[in-house]
């Protein structure tokens, strides 16, 4: 069982894990020892609430396909064992992170004192580039 919340968890039947060869450099056990994780998630056959499903199937993540199946990767570690650890973190993270909802912004209005302080900034660097100018009829 792989626990979201208090009231929320994913059996592990529908988190499809398979071991694959890892990419990249590692001499000569690279090639035998399978210890990368591939995991599979289908979102839309699970078992996970409605708001969840739904959520999820908004991302737009390139770890999501185009039927809501979610893929991940995991070839960080030497182990297997890790490496499975370290693919159900991230499922978890990916999907706490997809339900968050975002604060409502509460639109503001500057104050009377930044409005002035503005403006007299603004005056402020007018005269200063006003000096800058050459001083005409003097000559």
């Amino acid at each position: 069982m792989l626990k979201l919340s208090n009231t929320v968890e994913i059996p592990e039947s529908e988190i499809e894990l398979t071991a694959i060869r890892a990419q990249g450099p590692g001499g000569q056990n690279v090639n035998k020892v399978a210890s990368a994780i591939h995991l599979r998630f289908d979102v839309v056959s699970s078992s996970l609430p409605e708001f969840y499903k739904e959520q999820l199937l908004k991302l737009s993540d390139q770890r999501l396909t185009k039927d809501g199946v979610i893929i991940i990767k995991a070839q960080q570690f030497r182990t297997q064992e890790k490496n499975r650890e370290d693919a159900l973190n991230r499922l978890k993270e990916l999907i706490k992170a997809a339900v968050v909802q975002p604060k409502k912004r509460k639109p503001t209005r500057p104050s009377k004192a930044a409005k002035k302080k503005r403006l007299d900034d603004k005056t402020r660097k007018g005269q200063l580039k006003k000096l800058r100018k050459p001083v005409s009829g003097d000559e």
